[in-house]
């Protein structure tokens, strides 16, 4: 194990370049974590687990600090820019996406950056710009974000091994960037700076959406009468996200995919008298999948202009 870097005012004179080697070369890093939420306390025992030195973190509600407590319970809270002066090797901000520039841009007026510390954010949507007020005081920047959703307990620590990372950074952090992943177990997917949005976009489109179909599929069966609708959807579901997942639209079955333009009268029809604020999510996503199935060569083209016409009419319903 190598000794702590040191932090005395000759390291701190010292280019970014030489600081940036040091810190991808130390076994042990000296941590920060800015931001206590779900993904900052859960990395930041990730972190600890893998050997590093977290030294101090900071959240000021009493849901961040009872995270700590549980997850971080040996780690001193404190303020944003001392977290930030005590992280000599890396500081891991994880605040809210629109909170960021300003966090960034507070701790760099401050002075509370370094030449040479890695400033890492986990943000999926923002890349290394946001990190420019850091940048312009020597830190080095890196994005890093974990592809997965965390509820803010010791149970997602289990859930990390083998997720990946959406990684981006300058090409001399790389080494380092990919070091970190490992170290939390992860695995890491480059993604260039103009391509962080629709990175983001792609995991938001796909996760969180999922959530609220899946809500409002238990919703209308609860609607029909069904008791415990996670009992029904639970072995539907997870079938069709492992086939989905393997077969890509091959997976694609029930009455769009079949052109069972009837059916999908019917659905829309009952959905208008119980729930019409269902109709609108059904209509796009019939249509979106109406779309790949045609692409993949399971819809067949004769059935495809009466389907398409079910879904106008009740488009245009809609929109009137």
């Amino acid at each position: 194990m190598s000794a702590p870097l040191r932090t005395d005012s000759a390291a701190r004179r010292r280019p970014a370049t030489v600081a940036s080697t040091q810190v991808a070369t130390a076994s042990v890093l000296t941590v920060g974590v800015i931001g206590a939420g779900r993904v900052g306390a859960t990395l930041g025992a990730a972190l600890a687990a893998a050997g590093h030195r977290v030294v101090a973190a900071s959240g000021a509600s009493g849901a961040s600090r009872a995270r700590l407590a549980l997850l971080l319970p040996t780690v001193p809270r404190r303020s944003a820019t001392e977290v930030a002066r005590a992280a000599t090797d890396l500081l891991l901000v994880a605040v809210p996406d629109d909170a960021l520039t300003e966090v960034v841009a507070g701790l760099a007026a401050d002075g509370a950056l370094r030449p040479g510390q890695v400033v890492a954010h986990t943000s999926g949507a923002h890349g290394l710009a946001v990190l420019a007020p850091a940048s312009a005081a020597g830190a080095r920047p890196l994005a890093l974000h974990p592809a997965m959703t965390f509820a803010g307990t010791p149970d997602d620590l289990g859930r990390l091994p083998g997720i990946s990372y959406g990684v981006t950074a300058l090409a001399d952090l790389r080494p380092l960037a990919a070091r970190l992943v490992v170290d939390l177990g992860g695995v890491p997917e480059w993604i260039a700076e103009a391509d962080r949005p629709l990175y983001h976009a792609a995991l938001a489109h796909g996760a969180n959406h999922l959530v609220t179909l899946v809500n409002e599929a238990a919703d209308r069966l609860r609607d029909a009468g069904v008791g415990q609708p996670e009992k029904v959807l639970a072995p539907l579901l997870r079938a069709a996200l492992e086939n989905a997942l393997r077969l890509g639209d091959d997976a694609l079955t029930g009455p769009v995919s079949r052109g069972d333009a009837g059916t999908v009268r019917r659905h829309l029809a009952q959905l208008a008298a119980t729930a019409p604020e269902s109709v609108e999510p059904y209509l796009v996503l019939a249509r979106r999948t109406a779309d790949r199935a045609v692409a993949a060569g399971r819809l067949r083209p004769g059935d495809v202009a009466p389907l398409l016409g079910v879904l106008d009419d009740y488009r245009s319903g809609v929109a009137a």
